[in-house]
C-alpha cells in the first residue's frame, strides 16, 4: 500500500528530501502560491505549525504556478515571500505541477486518494490534504477552507498513536 513516505521532493534549497523523514507525524500538504488572493493563508498555516508541531504536526508547502500564473518566481522569490512576508518556518518545496501529465507523483497519489468537487483535479491554490501518522490521506479540503478550520481534524489525527 502506497503512503506519503514513498515519495520525495526537492526543497526550495534544491535538496532532494524523502518524505519518509516525516514518518509517524501528522502531515498537512498544501499547494501554495505567493501572488494569490488566498496567499494570506500562510499566516494561519504558520499559526497551526507553531501550535501543533510539538505534538507531531508537519506542514509541507508545495508552490505551484498552474493557476493563473500566481507563483511566477524562482525559489529565492518564493522563499522571500514565505519567510520574510509571512514568517513561514515549515518546510517549503520547489515549485511543482499538481494537475496534468506533468503533475508531481506525490500529487498524482494524493488526488487518487481523495477526490474533490472537480473529481481528482486540484481546483486552485491552497488545496489541503491531511495525512495521518500512518502516511494515509485522511481528508482533502478545498482551497477556500481556512487553515484554522482544520484544528479539530488535526487534533483528532494527532490523538491517533498507532
Amino acid at each position: 500500500m502506497t503512503t506519503l513516505y514513498d515519495f520525495s521532493a526537492r526543497t526550495l534549497a534544491g535538496e532532494e528530501k524523502s518524505l519518509s523523514d516525516y514518518a509517524g507525524r501528522v502531515v498537512l500538504v498544501v499547494n501554495t502560491a505567493s501572488k494569490c488572493g488566498l496567499t494570506p493563508q500562510f499566516t494561519e498555516l504558520e499559526e497551526l505549525n507553531k501550535r501543533y508541531a510539538d505534538q507531531g504536526l508537519t506542514i509541507l508547502g508545495f508552490p505551484c504556478n498552474q493557476f493563473a500564473g500566481q507563483e511566477p518566481g524562482d525559489a529565492d522569490a518564493i522563499s522571500e515571500v514565505c519567510h520574510l512576508n509571512y514568517g513561514v518556518t515549515f518546510p517549503m518545496f520547489d515549485k511543482i505541477e499538481v494537475n496534468g501529465s506533468g503533475a508531481h507523483p506525490l500529487y498524482k497519489w494524493l488526488r487518487s486518494e481523495k477526490s474533490g468537487l472537480l473529481g481528482s483535479a486540484i481546483k486552485w491554490n491552497f488545496a489541503k490534504f491531511l495525512v495521518g501518522r500512518d502516511g494515509q490521506v485522511i481528508e482533502r479540503y478545498a482551497p477556500t477552507v481556512q487553515p484554522s478550520d482544520l484544528a479539530t481534524d488535526i487534533e483528532a489525527a494527532l490523538a491517533v498513536t498507532g
